[in-house]
């Protein structure tokens, strides 16, 4: 779906990305990062009474001072891996990660063996500070790493396999994101974070058909998923199948009627169906449950427009445009209620505004063309009616072109079933 808020709907995009991604990567990231959290593993220990002081420190809950022993023990053994472990840890207890990070990278530096389990603790506990400090780039290296050395079966390979998959996926490259939550799945096949966040993998790299997949999956276990359905409808809105993503987004709304973004998801799906008074109504109930849903407002108002509620549209659109000044749509369609009462000047900047927004709106140059024509601006109509035509033509050569190679590339099967028809009696 592609409602942005630019213009009419068309195109491809996601329905929730941004709002569902923060939520999915925090819920599920924030479970494996609990688990996975590390110790320093035993190393080369140095017997010092300061050594012993540091240790106290760290018990009794005096990080900072327990910090500084072990910053004056690395001082007086810089070779032993004991102390930068403790620092980093220490460091990343208290959320200071970037501090961490160096800690853990000189405990591994100075560690006797690469490979051994210790060390490999340490490197995860690298891999979790990178994770936390926002630098999931370098959080998979490391992580990659730990995957070539340990077995693939153990509790430690899993915890890794899972931490790449949401460090992928906290990059926004679901491509590759989605095999290792796959693999991680497979071994927690109940785990509904690790699920969700695989089937919005799939949903955002286009991966339609193993999001329905995944979704069957969860309602093995959690029947009434609401966030679940409405995965499935933008999954099958994608395929374009309307009626089964309609179908979808109510099974949402019925099985959480106040869960986020739900009534707005089947609002637009009403709309863009031009179903306007029952998409008004989703709309509507959106804004119960959040009154600021910018989107709710300005579909609402669209749908009003197209109701001819001008009246009701006019203060959704003033109201949309003080949270989010940059909406195409509400530009156009505020420019359409000032021309429909004489406002010409008010829609001309609104409708000048949106074409800056969405130059490639057919709607908007045609709109504006016919207020310049109104204004008596003959030249100004005729270049704005000029590349309303232009975009047109572009969209029909487009549609041309994509007609002739599905002649020329026929889907397979379709050769055999016309000579087939050909024999029919």
């Amino acid at each position: 779906m592609n409602m942005n808020g630019s213009g009419r709907a068309g195109g491809s995009g996601h329905m929730f990305a941004g709002k569902r991604m923060n939520r999915v990567v925090h819920w599920s990231a924030g479970l494996i990062l609990l688990a996975a959290s590390a110790c320093p593993g035993q190393v080369r220990i140095v017997q010092s009474p300061l050594r012993t002081s540091a240790l106290s420190l760290e018990q009794e809950g005096r990080l900072t001072e327990a910090v500084a022993a072990w910053q004056r023990l690395a001082r007086t053994y810089p070779r032993d891996p004991e102390p930068y472990a403790h620092i980093g840890l220490l460091e990343a207890r208290q959320g200071h990660y970037k501090t961490a990070i160096p800690a853990y990278r000189k405990a591994l530096a100075v560690y006797p063996s690469a490979t051994d389990q210790n060390a490999q603790a340490l490197r995860l506990d690298l891999g979790l500070a990178l994770f936390k400090a926002d630098q999931p780039r370098e959080a998979i290296t490391n992580f990659k790493m730990l995957l070539k050395e340990e077995p693939a079966d153990s509790p430690l390979a899993q915890r890794v396999t899972i931490l790449t998959g949401m460090a992928y996926y906290g990059l926004a490259e679901y491509q590759e994101a989605a095999p290792y939550l796959k693999a991680a799945s497979a071994r927690e096949p109940n785990n509904l974070p690790l699920l969700l966040a695989l089937a919005h993998s799939y949903l955002w790299s286009k991966q339609f058909k193993y999001v329905m997949g995944v979704y069957h999956q969860i309602l093995t276990i959690n029947p009434d998923s609401a966030e679940a359905d409405m995965l499935a409808g933008e999954a099958l809105d994608e395929m374009k199948d309307n009626a089964g993503a309609v179908k979808m987004f109510q099974a949402a709304v019925k099985a959480d009627p106040k869960m986020p973004n739900a009534h707005f998801g089947l609002g637009y799906l009403l709309w863009a169906q031009k179903k306007f008074p029952e998409a008004a109504g989703e709309f509507q109930v959106e804004l119960t449950i959040n009154p600021r849903h910018v989107q709710s407002m300005l579909y609402l108002a669209d749908a009003d427009i197209q109701m001819n509620k001008m009246k009701e549209a006019e203060p959704l659109l003033v109201e949309t445009l003080k949270l989010e000044p940059s909406l195409g749509l509400a530009r156009l369609d505020l420019g359409i209620i000032y021309m429909e009462s004489g406002r010409n000047q008010d829609a001309l900047r609104e409708l000048t505004a949106a074409a800056k927004l969405t130059p490639d709106d057919v709607n908007v140059h045609w709109r504006l063309g016919r207020l310049y024509r109104t204004m008596g601006r003959k030249e100004e109509a005729k270049l704005e009616f000029q590349k309303a035509a232009n975009l047109n033509k572009a969209a029909d050569e487009a549609l041309y072109q994509k007609i002739a190679n599905s002649r020329q590339h026929p889907p397979k099967g379709a050769d055999a079933a016309a000579a087939g028809a050909d024999k029919q009696p």
